[in-house]
């Protein structure tokens, strides 16, 4: 991963999905911080569950930190 925060998780949209980028590239739409951690395997972190999601520095939370899932 290329810079200090590579993760991005957009706010919440109106179906309560937020985006999921990753190093510029957009992953798909997170609805729990189960899918961010899915999205944070698939980059490449096997080991990334969700309490790493909660507390990892990687992540931009915008809009709401891992506890907001609703627009």
């Amino acid at each position: 991963m290329a810079s200090d925060r590579p993760v991005i998780v957009y706010p919440p949209d109106e179906a309560s999905g937020r985006r999921v980028r990753v190093d510029g590239t957009i992953l798909g739409r997170a609805f729990s911080t189960q899918d961010v951690a899915r999205f944070m395997q698939e980059a490449g972190l096997h080991d990334f569950d969700e309490m790493d999601v909660v507390r990892s520095s990687l992540i931009d939370w915008r809009g709401g930190g891992p506890d907001a899932w609703e627009h």
